[in-house]
């Protein structure tokens, strides 16, 4: 599966996503600069994404753990989602997801 990533300078990145992986692994196996502080554990809201193009209503709401970590993230949009809660499968290929700002 695909996952096109924008950095935060506005590179477009084509990163290869591994079945079963969260798109936040795959993002940092890339190089890209993800904090991901608490490693995937939903606990600190440094890997936010913006899901572009449609995507976001492709996919299952948050859950009730990510959207208190969304609360209190900055700089978050409508379109925010964690990406460490973004597990790459068939149905996301092609996603488009923007790093947020830090």
């Amino acid at each position: 599966m695909k996952i096109y990533a924008t950095d935060r300078e506005g590179k477009l990145h084509e990163i290869e996503g591994r079945e079963g992986w969260t798109i936040m692994e795959m993002l940092r196996d890339a190089g890209l600069p993800v904090a991901a502080e608490c490693g995937g554990a939903c606990a600190c809201a440094t890997c936010q994404v913006y899901v572009e193009d449609g995507w976001y209503e492709k996919m299952n709401p948050p859950a009730d753990m990510e959207t208190d970590m969304l609360d209190m993230a900055l700089g978050v949009q409508p379109n925010s989602r964690l990406s460490c809660q973004l597990v790459c499968s068939e149905e996301l290929d092609g996603i488009k997801v923007t790093l947020a700002p830090e």
